[in-house]
């Protein structure tokens, strides 16, 4: 007998702030149940809910999945369309869960779920695996998911091997595609937090430790509960878009005016220098608030309001910055992950979302495409839908961007169709071309 598997490191490091995770992979491979069996268990159903799933089973094992998928659509179909969030919590941490489609016409979705996570659980069907194959062939969604979750810079990236009580010898099997899991993560260059055996379904390694003399390593709860939430820079210097400009009093005339937003870095407290985006206007800090009380600082992360010493004209769509360190550019290189029916082609124009700011922009070139089987860069006039590719875009006007990998808000645009107003793409910047 072969020497038990550990799918992770026995989680240590605890962190008791809420845990945003989203689940991902490709279609039917059990993310909806997953979920469900993790609020089941939990104890987070409500009594209606519970009776009304009991009542629609006839008899029969409970259907979890329909305690996410809650349009008609979704029912008749089979399939998750919409983000669905969800929240429950244990002795250690609470969590927001976000089901996240795994069709490819809604990977615009998942792309909405990823930006916000601090983990992503990327579950991985075994049954639609030939583990006989060399080498073992993973489905695109999987990789695709991997990857856009690995772009969008989550934190913490897990796979959930799932089904398992659906295959004659599990630990072969896991252990089969354990092995192509991490070879295609080393590849793709991705830090991978754990690879866990579960059954959502029966609930085997969910939150409670497998039972099996072939696995050792923890439940997947276990590895949750371990997960850091992200941090953004708190440190350095400031930068916040503006996102309403609150007026206290009435009727007309110089009424004092709060600049409220979420802060991307840095930190703000009454009595700093600031200066503006794109005026380029500068004043000090006369009054901080968080969430309508004044207080001294308020740091990366959370939403502030600002007050400054003087009246300047500023409206939403601006970005407020320490002295000297907002550098504005009109050209950039980044990583598109296109998410339009129609394909991305080089000189059109399209509407770029900046924080809260709006401007028109073009491709200027499309400098590769990504294989995601083979994970090489190849040569691309256009980008299809689901296509990741590196750009160079040109604004019309100039914004305050910084690479994504530095931080997400100042380095991540979504582009806007003109004709349609549908979401087409999700840019990544990479650094100022």
């Amino acid at each position: 007998m072969t020497a038990p598997v550990s799918g992770s490191a026995a989680p240590v490091v605890k962190d008791h702030r809420a845990l945003r995770f989203l689940t991902a992979g490709s279609v039917d491979d059990g993310k909806s149940t997953l979920i469900g069996r993790l609020l089941y268990d939990s104890r987070a159903i409500l009594a209606d809910q519970l009776d009304t799933l009991e009542k629609r089973a006839a008899g029969a094992p409970i259907d979890l999945s329909l305690l996410t998928d809650g349009l008609e659509a979704e029912r008749e179909q089979g399939i998750t369309i919409d983000v669905a969030y969800r929240y429950f919590a244990t002795k250690q941490r609470k969590f927001i869960i976000a089901d996240a489609p795994g069709h490819e016409q809604y990977t615009r979705n998942m792309v909405t779920a990823a930006a916000g996570s601090d983990a992503a659980v990327v579950l991985v069907d075994i049954t639609k695996i030939d583990i006989a194959a060399r080498p073992v062939a993973l489905l695109p969604q999987t990789r695709r998911h991997a990857l856009l979750a690995h772009l969008l810079r989550v934190p913490s990236i897990v796979f959930a091997v799932n089904k398992l009580d659906a295959v004659a010898d599990p630990a072969l099997a896991f252990e089969t595609v354990r092995e192509a899991l991490l070879a295609f993560a080393r590849h793709a260059g991705i830090t991978v937090a754990g690879v866990i055996p579960v059954s959502a379904l029966r609930g085997d390694n969910v939150t409670q430790p497998l039972d099996a003399d072939w696995y050792d390593g923890p439940s997947l709860l276990q590895v949750l509960e371990s997960l850091p939430a992200l941090q953004e820079r708190k440190d350095g210097d400031l930068l916040m878009p503006v996102q309403y400009v609150a007026r206290e009093g009435e009727g007309t005339g110089n009424q004092p005016r709060t600049l409220w937003g979420r802060i991307a870095h840095g930190q703000v407290k009454a009595g700093d220098a600031i200066q503006l985006f794109p005026s380029g206007q500068q004043a000090t800090v006369a009054e901080v608030r968080l969430a309508g009380s004044t207080v001294d600082v308020v740091s990366a992360g959370q939403s502030a309001g600002v007050v400054l010493d003087r009246q300047l004209d500023v409206s939403r769509g601006d970005w407020i910055g320490t002295p000297g360190t907002i550098k504005e550019t009109q050209r950039f290189a980044a990583t598109l992950a296109w998410l339009d029916t129609e394909p991305a082609v080089v000189g059109r124009k399209y509407w770029v979302r900046h924080g809260n700011r709006w401007v028109q922009a073009r491709i200027a070139s499309i400098e590769s495409r990504l294989d995601i089987h083979t994970l090489e860069a190849t040569e691309a006039h256009e980008l299809a839908v689901n296509e990741i590719g590196h750009v160079v875009i040109e604004t019309q006007q100039a914004l305050p961007v910084e690479a994504y990998g530095q931080n997400r808000v100042g380095g991540a645009l979504i582009i806007v169709d003109p004709a349609s107003n549908r979401t087409s793409g999700a840019l990544l910047v990479k650094a100022a071309a």
